[in-house]
């Protein structure tokens, strides 16, 4: 029940591209940018694809959690690096805590 190695890497690689999409909407400009927009919606598909592909064999409720995990964690560092977002103490601590439970479902799911 704890999931098959290639869906977890396929909730990884889906992960990543949540971050790329969520940091995409910013380049959209409210979708008014044709380029940024068909890659932002192309990567919502293919994350999205990737997801369902990834629960099959891992627990819905542990794959959608460290998925989402990832891009909060990923969206939230990379607003850090490329739109001068505030990188204040406790915002890195309260991302270090997403991150701890990411791992920590990871580590106790079983695979």
């Amino acid at each position: 029940m704890g999931g098959r190695t290639i869906d977890w890497v396929y909730l990884f690689v889906a992960g990543v591209l949540e971050i790329g999409w969520a940091i995409g909407l910013k380049y959209t400009e409210g979708f008014s940018k044709l380029w940024p927009s068909v890659m932002t919606i192309a990567s919502m598909i293919v994350s999205m694809l990737l997801l369902a592909m990834a629960v099959r064999s891992i627990p819905l409720g542990t794959g959608y959690a460290i998925w989402t995990g990832i891009g909060a964690v990923g969206t939230a560092v990379a607003g850090m690096a490329l739109f001068g977002e505030s990188a204040a103490g406790p915002r890195v601590l309260f991302i270090l805590v997403v991150l701890l439970g990411i791992v920590g479902l990871k580590m106790t799911s079983g695979h």
